[in-house]
């Protein structure tokens, strides 16, 4: 098993994290409006199997795809690239960004230092 610092180094769990921020903001999008995933679909053009795949996280998105569906739910799509390094390290120390939330990771994570609390929510 891995540690949290090698985790935190696989396009894995950088994919994983990316679907989870948009599953709970699409989830947010949807009780916020009232929404049921059909009337989600329809409002996309797309059909509901696709929405359940989205939000099961069954597929990688294309980027054009995430920008579509950041601003069908009135987001702003946001990305930023920081240095891995003091990532790592920040996680390492529980200094990790929020969001409210958050669907729980299916990505195992064994900590080494059992002072620390793995957050619930993180924020891409």
């Amino acid at each position: 098993m891995k540690t949290y610092k090698e985790l935190l180094q696989t396009d894995t769990y950088w994919i994983t994290k990316i679907q989870n921020d948009l599953y709970n903001a699409v989830e947010n999008y949807l009780q916020a409006n009232k929404m049921t995933r059909t009337q989600f679909a329809k409002q996309l053009g797309v059909s509901k199997g696709y929405i359940s795949q989205v939000l099961n996280g069954e597929f990688n998105h294309r980027l054009s795809k995430l920008i579509e569906l950041s601003l069908a739910i009135g987001k702003a799509p946001m990305l930023e690239f920081e240095d891995l390094d003091e990532v790592v390290e920040k996680e390492a120390n529980g200094m990790t960004r929020q969001i409210l939330n958050r669907r729980p990771s299916p990505i195992n994570v064994r900590r080494h230092n059992p002072t620390i609390q793995k957050s619930k929510k993180s924020k891409c």
